[in-house]
């Protein structure tokens, strides 16, 4: 078989040794939580809270970044405090937690503001490239998934990692105390377990994340290039 289209000098073959990670991080997985509501009793916090306990308790790092004060998308420059603060966290998360409410069947404006301040490219540097994502919502009504599900479109558009499991919290009214504390129940188990599983991919995909989203075109264009 041949490959007439194909640049041999930009082809990589992976192996099992090139996925060892050459280094071996001593620091606690580093996770950025973002929530999308801005209401003074806000479930989709309260769930993002609580999510942060969970990853504390495994041993992560986390940061959960405010929206309060986050202008609309270009209306004021990056050098904004509120939107540099967030494109640094950004860049100093490993992994991150998206958690949405459920409005009009998507996400909400606070939530798309947010997830649209952080580019996909700055230079040569990529905000969320190969970074680890957990997806979750909360509905006022029955159990739904179309904030899940968009919210998995937008991680995969931004080159992110984002895991299999996802939690989706219906009537989150019946769901939290009020203290904000998540009641017992299926719906609570469910974020513990995929705070778990993202504490495992990232701890697989941190130390490996340069490797795993090196792409042959990226390669073959930088030769052209520079020849």
């Amino acid at each position: 078989m041949t490959l007439p289209n194909l640049s041999e000098a930009q082809f990589d073959l992976p192996t099992q040794d090139k996925l060892a990670a050459p280094v071996r991080f001593d620091h606690p997985p580093r996770i950025l939580l973002l929530y999308g509501s801005l209401r003074e009793r806000s479930f989709s916090r309260f769930l993002t809270e609580e999510a942060a306990r969970i990853l504390a308790h495994l041993g992560a790092e986390v940061r959960i970044f405010d929206p309060h004060g986050l202008p609309v998308t270009d209306s004021e420059a990056a050098t904004h405090p509120k939107v540099a603060e967030l494109r640094a966290l950004s860049l100093w998360s490993e992994g991150q937690v998206w958690c949405s409410p459920e409005r009009h069947g998507a996400i909400t404006s606070v939530m798309k503001n947010q997830i649209d301040w952080i580019p996909l490219e700055v230079g040569s540097t990529r905000p969320t490239q190969g970074r680890t994502l957990a997806v979750m919502q909360v509905s006022g009504g029955s159990q739904s998934f179309n904030t899940v599900n968009t919210l998995r479109l937008l991680g995969r558009w931004m080159r992110m990692v984002t895991i299999p499991n996802q939690s989706s919290v219906p009537k989150a009214y019946e769901q939290f105390d009020e203290a904000g504390r998540m009641k017992p129940s299926p719906f609570y188990d469910r974020v513990v377990d995929v705070m778990e599983e993202l504490f495992k991919f990232t701890l697989l995909v941190r130390e490996r994340s340069d490797y795993l989203v090196d792409r042959y075109s990226e390669r073959r264009d930088a030769a052209q290039r520079q020849a």
